[in-house]
């Protein structure tokens, strides 16, 4: 068994006292949610913080308002199995709905949270491991050492981004708020990442991440997401495909949005589809739209297999559109 690491423990229950800790030793302090990944991070030893600071009792974390027109802001406490079963979520953002419905478990999307799957560390088969087991190699870029395993000659850590939520909130146009002692301030979702395996969130050291935005869905909306795994359990995700399409009453396409996850330390929005908009709802288009991706989209080996990734690239595309559903407002 292995055993966490030695650090003081908060527990704050207002947002408040919250950033006010946080703001104290913000670069020796971690923010613990469900914990889900985190732990076994700890564990590995990944982190060595001094601080933790559980967010479990900030109630304000966890609430859901509703906009008057339609749109539905989350707190980032909100746990992964309310998204995926909430009736407001699953008519308006069903996308979402799914995406949380497949990350790992019941028991882990019951701990688990928005905000957490918002801000988790990217992945690698290389540094993913038992600290006895990266001492073998002498570390990495992300940990302990100054090579990357994956592109040798790489100056910068190419670790894969492998959280579900933030592909369909992208495609979605949500919002995050971040706060801290400083203030608070609001950025697309798509804004949220980089393309730093190291450090792939622009979230400081004394922000805590406390919303969701989501605008009512358009009209004509189809949204869906799919994910590509070893095991239908459990597992993080080998490839992940968010779509969403603005569909006209004569079936017609007026807007276009594609995300792919897994490929590297950021989600790739698939760009320069503005020649499919205009095209009726098809196989051919479709067909289009899965070539376009696959283009675009090229794994990197952090979660291995990368040549049979980009294979399935295009039929995953294709299986995501042909699994799209209409938003709906009740």
């Amino acid at each position: 068994m292995l055993p966490l690491p030695d650090f003081e423990w908060l527990a704050p229950t207002t947002l408040a006292d919250l950033v006010r800790a946080l703001g104290e030793h913000p670069t020796d302090t971690l923010l613990l949610a469900g914990g889900t990944d985190l732990l076994p991070n700890l564990k590995h030893g990944l982190h060595a913080p001094k601080r933790v600071i559980g967010l479990r009792r900030v109630r304000e974390l966890s609430l859901i308002e509703e906009s008057a027109d339609g749109g539905l802001t989350l707190g980032s406490g909100v746990t992964l199995d309310t998204l995926a079963n909430d009736a407001r979520i699953l008519a308006r953002y069903p996308a979402l709905a799914r995406a949380a419905s497949l990350v790992a478990s019941p028991q882990l999307r019951r701990m688990g949270t928005l905000g957490g799957n918002l801000c988790l560390d990217t992945r690698c088969a290389y540094i993913n491991q038992t600290a006895f087991w990266r001492g073998a190699l002498g570390g990495c870029l992300k940990r302990d050492g100054d090579v990357c395993h994956v592109v040798p000659q790489g100056k910068r850590c190419v670790a894969a981004f492998s959280a579900d939520t933030p592909a369909p909130l992208i495609t979605y146009d949500a919002t995050v708020e971040l706060v801290s002692v400083r203030g608070a301030r609001t950025l697309p979702v798509a804004k949220l990442f980089g393309g730093d395996g190291v450090k792939n969130h622009v979230r400081e050291a004394d922000e805590v991440l406390t919303r969701v935005t989501l605008p009512a869905p358009a009209r004509g909306l189809r949204s869906a997401y799919e994910k590509l795994r070893a095991r239908q359990a459990i597992d993080f995700p080998l490839l992940s495909i968010a779509a969403a399409l603005t569909v006209g009453d004569d079936e017609v396409v007026t807007d276009i949005r594609l995300v792919v996850g897994a490929l590297g330390a950021l989600p790739r929005v698939v760009r320069k589809l503005e020649a499919h908009v205009g095209k009726p709802v098809s196989p051919e288009l479709f067909d289009e739209l899965a070539r376009a991706a696959h283009t675009q989209c090229h794994p990197l080996s952090s979660l291995g297999a990368e040549a049979w990734r980009q294979d399935v690239v295009a039929p995953m595309v294709k299986r995501t559109l042909a699994a799209l559903r209409a938003s709906t407002r009740e």
